[in-house]
């Protein structure tokens, strides 16, 4: 096992030199960089009549910057080096976890990513305690009543979450119980409220809850249907394996037979997927629930950071989603074994 896990280490390392060089290459040909935008903006504020410090106008005619002053700007942003001397400096900082800095936020990329955690750690955790803790057992009460009029009903009513986008969701509940048209139970926007500082500690987790319902509630009603079908369908064929039907032979009692002896194999395919879907729990909430609830998290700084072209962020971040998800594959693995030590990972990897 040892082995394995250093083989899988070391692959890590090739995997995100190739998606840090794939992704740096296309950030070559996208149009509208930094310096193309700064200078746009200058080019706004010349056409309205502002000039530069000193009397000296920032933009002169059809003819644009100066080389000189082209040139300061490229500087300020770092393209004034070969292209393959900044994919090598970007690469050494990454290995020390230096993402840069911000070109637009004019602070470090980590400190950035950090500040945003708090919002997308709360609506990921959420969503995804809230999602596994009410599909799995759902899905084994579905699969025990197989076929009744219970496992049609619930299956209609989270099929019809499912269909619905979790944005349109959100904005019907804004509308419906955010003081959008009918009634102003919870609030609009942010994590907190804005006297949350003065509140006593219960208050705090009482507004921190209130404000996070609507978000929540839009999050994992989609997320019910994919676990809760697989749940069931694990138990299904689990329980129509032989030594269930020996077991229940011997005399032994339902309850027995499905939490001691189904529940572990059907759970394999739940279990292993838990490191990965806990890990993008950190990182994977949803843009729109951002920006419909106003939480300003690493979903919304993504996005903005790729329309504002903030290379430093869009790189930084991707880095850092990489690692994660190939750190959140190789547990996943060793799940396997601790679900089923029978797996043997140095065997088929020889």
């Amino acid at each position: 096992m040892a082995a394995y896990i250093l083989k899988r280490l070391l692959l890590m390392i090739p995997t995100l030199f190739g998606v840090m060089l794939v992704t740096f290459a296309i950030i070559q040909f996208v149009p509208g960089g930094p310096v193309e935008q700064l200078i746009s903006k200058m080019q706004n504020h010349s056409a309205s009549g502002e000039g530069g410090g000193g009397g000296v106008p920032l933009y002169r005619g059809n003819a644009g910057l100066d080389a000189e002053r082209l040139e300061k700007l490229k500087a300020l942003y770092g393209f004034d080096k070969p292209v393959y001397e900044r994919f090598v400096d970007m690469v050494v900082n990454y290995a020390t976890f230096n993402l840069g800095d911000s070109y637009f936020h004019h602070k470090s990329v980590m400190d950035l990513v950090i500040s945003k955690l708090p919002v997308s750690i709360s609506l990921g955790l959420w969503t995804f305690f809230i999602v596994y803790l009410t599909s799995i057992p759902l899905g084994i009460a579905k699969a025990v009543r197989d076929g009744s009029r219970f496992d049609v009903a619930s299956t209609t009513v989270i099929l019809i979450g499912y269909a619905i986008p979790g944005f349109v969701l959100g904005i019907t509940l804004l509308v419906l119980f955010g003081g959008g048209s009918f009634w102003s139970v919870f609030p609009l926007r942010g994590l907190v409220s804005d006297n949350w500082d003065t509140l006593s500690w219960y208050g705090k987790i009482t507004d921190y809850l209130w404000h996070m319902t609507l978000p929540i509630i839009a999050s994992v009603v989609g997320g019910f249907a994919i676990t809760t079908m697989l749940t069931k369908n694990s138990f299904i064929e689990e329980i129509r394996k032989q030594y269930v039907l020996t077991a229940r032979a011997k005399g032994l009692e339902e309850g027995t037979v499905l939490y001691k002896h189904v529940f572990r194999n059907a759970m394999i395919p739940l279990v292993t997927g838990f490191p990965a879907a806990f890990m993008g729990a950190f990182f994977a909430s949803s843009l729109l629930i951002e920006t419909i609830f106003s939480l300003d998290g690493l979903g919304l700084l993504s996005y903005e950071s790729v329309v504002k072209r903030d290379y430093p962020v869009v790189l930084g971040t991707l880095y850092l989603f990489t690692l994660l998800g190939l750190v959140a594959k190789l547990l996943s693995d060793l799940c396997y074994v601790l679900v089923d030590p029978r797996i043997q990972f140095e065997s088929v990897s020889s």
